[in-house]
């Protein structure tokens, strides 16, 4: 029976909410472990001060184990990875290629314009690297990661007829 337009919508909007809600969370991880890292908070000193992106790096492989769990068990609980394993390493091969679309600007504004301040590196990384990369994560972890689960193959047995043997008997 096939589904309709209206119903496919709404579970559509439903885990793009969720996905949207556990992203969120791993954005705020991320954002918040970046700039402590490139630019420190308050007394505390940077620690990869001048080094933007190894910042982008090790906070959005935080943010990644944040995101892979909240995606597993809640976005996309309904659906399969196959395997744990399977799953874990399309994830992180997924998001790798998340973080590379996500530090392209990144890479532009600080070493090709030479703008390094803090609201730039943001800007560049954290709204327009991020934006992009979260477009290509929804399709690719619906697509490629959390899987709908095929349904089971539906088994037809026929039975043959029973066949009449001629009657020579006449």
């Amino acid at each position: 029976m096939e589904e309709s337009l209206s119903a496919r919508l709404r579970r559509l909007a439903a885990e793009a909410f969720k996905f949207l809600t556990v992203g969120g969370l791993g954005y705020i991880v991320d954002v918040g472990l970046s700039n402590v890292l490139a630019y420190g908070l308050g007394s505390i000193p940077p620690l990869l001060e001048g080094s933007p992106i190894k910042a982008k790096i090790v906070s959005t492989i935080i943010a990644m184990v944040v995101v892979w769990i909240g995606n597993k068990l809640w976005t996309y609980g309904d659906r399969t990875t196959d395997s744990n394993l399977r799953g874990i390493l399309l994830f992180v091969a997924v998001n790798m290629a998340g973080m590379v679309i996500s530090v392209i600007p990144l890479g532009v504004t600080w070493y090709l314009l030479d703008m390094r301040d803090q609201l730039t590196y943001n800007i560049s990384t954290n709204i327009i690297g991020v934006g992009l990369a979260m477009f290509f994560r929804f399709y690719a972890y619906r697509t490629w990661v959390f899987k709908e689960a095929s349904p089971a193959a539906e088994v037809v047995v026929e039975m043959d007829e029973p066949r009449r043997v001629p009657d020579d008997r006449n």
